[in-house]
């Protein structure tokens, strides 16, 4: 039987189903733009088409045929590369666990997110399409974080459901934050050492696996099934993978502990800060952990962050850790986030592994790299827009854009208010201490 003729029809519909939709008006090719694609090499001159909130392809002139009715924007000059992604904040004026106990895992900081916050509009200005929003670190166990797109395109979302990142069945995403070292170690009922901080994550852990077992035992069965334990309910999720686990560590001890806590509960862990990462970056590469990490060069009054190197993103990098950066806004102005991997750049950091760390990095310590991070045929079309190179200090996002909408751009009075301060840019939000008495 010769198979050649469907073949070819299966090869024709292929080629032309990036443009099914084209005809819908929805098209966008912006034209003659450096394209920094992420995980595929720099275009000089290059093309990215859009469709409606999907990217359709990136490539040359010479690969590409626009569509006649596509609108298309000559972003000559222009750099184009994927939304940054920070895998670690607290905008939104956002509190978690009220200070009446260390672990707090069935708390959900969506819960206290206020949508209108300006945090979101300078956000945008930084070039972030993608946020994880955490409750504090005040806490061993502080809550589920939320995975947020700023879907800023007609102004504030009139409620935080409008931003949320969903599930394919529809579910909000999210995480587990967890911490350790001096931030939780206050008076009863919170641990005073490094120790007891441990045992209290061990034994809850233990607590849930037991839940967890009774809930298996039951078979469904609503008569034996036990009460329904919000918290222990957040750390099963935990250990079943759905739900990963951002865990705060600073110092080396602090950070063996994350990953022995992790291997005995079987848990998927990002690690976060790692300000002493570099004193056990192979002991992180054997045991095949993700760092988010955190530069500045002002580490100011916590000690933990005493021995915070510049080279520590080159050091994981040669151990072979996978690294993404984060902002812990207010720690760092989410409109310099650029700045955080430019300075690991400088401490020898490869140019490639940094601008990961600001895009795919992240997406996939979300668990969200086949939808965001890249800019590749079928993500979705969140990009960004310079006027430079993305490490120069002179260079400014001139637009953002979140599933294929224009959400920020700088030539607007109001937009251009927030991408550089003064009266009403950020007047409604408050900074969020974590560790200063407002974990409410």
């Amino acid at each position: 039987m010769n198979h050649r003729p469907a073949l070819l029809l299966v090869c024709l519909t292929v080629l032309l189903l990036p443009f099914a939709h084209a005809n819908a008006g929805d098209v966008t090719a912006l034209v003659n733009a450096k394209i920094i694609p992420i995980g595929a090499d720099e275009i000089a001159e290059g093309i990215l088409i859009v469709d409606g909130k999907k990217i359709v392809t990136v490539g040359t002139a010479d690969e590409i045929t626009i569509p006649e009715d596509a609108k298309q924007i000559d972003a000559k000059g222009k750099t184009i590369m994927p939304g940054l992604i920070c895998t670690h904040s607290h905008i939104g004026g956002i509190g978690g666990a009220d200070g009446s106990g260390p672990i707090q895992p069935g708390v959900r900081v969506a819960e206290s997110i206020n949508v209108r916050d300006s945090g979101f509009r300078r956000a945008l200005a930084g070039g972030l399409t993608t946020l994880n929003i955490m409750p504090g670190s005040g806490h061993l166990i502080s809550g589920r974080t939320t995975y947020v797109k700023l879907r800023f395109a007609d102004g504030p979302p009139s409620k935080i459901d409008d931003i949320f990142i969903r599930s394919a069945e529809g579910t909000p995403l999210g995480g587990l934050k967890m911490a350790n070292g001096t931030n939780s170690m206050r008076d009863k009922p919170f641990p005073g050492t490094r120790a007891k901080s441990a045992f209290l994550v061990r034994e809850q852990y233990i607590k849930a696996r037991e839940y967890q077992a009774k809930i298996e035992r039951a078979a469904d069965n609503p008569d034996k099934m036990p009460p329904r334990d919000l918290h222990l309910e957040t750390l099963v999720e935990a250990m079943q993978g759905k739900r990963i686990v951002h865990h705060h560590t600073h110092r080396h001890d602090d950070i063996m502990t994350v990953i022995r806590l992790a291997d005995e509960f079987g848990f998927s862990v990002v690690l976060h800060h790692v300000s002493e990462g570099w004193r056990v970056a192979d002991e992180i590469a054997k045991a095949g952990k993700p760092c988010s990490m955190i530069l500045v060069d002002s580490p100011g009054g916590k000690l933990e962050a005493r021995y915070l190197l510049m080279k520590t993103g080159k050091i994981l990098e040669d151990a072979g850790v996978r690294t993404a950066f984060h902002t812990d806004d207010w720690i760092t102005d989410s409109r310099i986030f650029f700045r955080m991997a430019a300075l690991g750049v400088r401490a020898g950091m490869s140019r490639e592994m940094a601008l990961e760390g600001l895009t795919l990095a992240g997406a996939e310590m979300l668990g969200l790299d086949e939808r965001i991070g890249s800019l590749a045929a079928g993500k979705d079309a969140d990009f960004i827009v310079l006027d430079g190179d993305p490490f120069s200090v002179y260079t400014k996002v001139l637009e953002t854009w979140v599933e294929g909408r224009k959400v920020f751009d700088r030539s607007d009075k109001q937009d251009r208010l927030y991408a550089v301060g003064g009266y009403g840019a950020g007047h409604d939000q408050d900074p969020y201490y974590c560790c200063f008495g407002n974990e409410q």
